[in-house]
């Protein structure tokens, strides 16, 4: 079962949210429901980090594995084809959303009950309910804005 619908991060947004993270080169970083892998390669290509993507849908599973191919970072890039929540993350330093409000509150648990302390959460568009982001930025562009809301455990 989904818990969002695909709708890619703008790059912009990504690197956003991958500076607010404060991602360190050979930490870990989990993105949940990686849609085209743009987070966990920019993650490794920018970074220097090892990234996990964790994908549900088999054709954008598929797409993720061939993108980090292309990108040649199999060593340093993983994409698991499954249910974000039936996936380990306790060796997250930084975990990375793009679900809506409800699934963040059905992974919840999960991330209380993984993260290592100092592991950051960082989340495009949508809280983390029953959580109080550490920090909050807006993106405006000329057709809307994103926000992006960082956790720390």
């Amino acid at each position: 079962m989904s818990l969002a619908p695909f709708v890619a991060s703008p790059q912009n947004v990504v690197e956003k949210m991958l500076e607010l993270a404060e991602l360190k080169a050979g930490e870990t970083l989990y993105d949940l429901g990686c849609g085209d892998a743009r987070i966990v390669i920019t993650a490794a290509q920018k970074y220097g980090a090892r990234a996990v993507g964790v994908e549900l849908d088999d054709g954008r599973y598929k797409d993720c594995v061939n993108r980090v191919k292309e990108a040649k970072l199999e060593g340093k890039v993983k994409i698991l084809h499954g249910n974000v929540l039936d996936i380990s993350i306790k060796d997250a330093d930084v975990v990375t959303l793009y679900l809506l409000t409800s699934a963040n509150e059905r992974l919840r648990p999960n991330l209380e009950r993984d993260l290592k302390p100092g592991a950051r959460v960082v989340s495009h568009d949508f809280s983390m309910p029953g959580w109080k982001a550490f920090r909050t930025e807006e993106i405006r562009e000329t057709w809307g804005s994103h926000t992006i809301y960082v956790y720390k455990r």
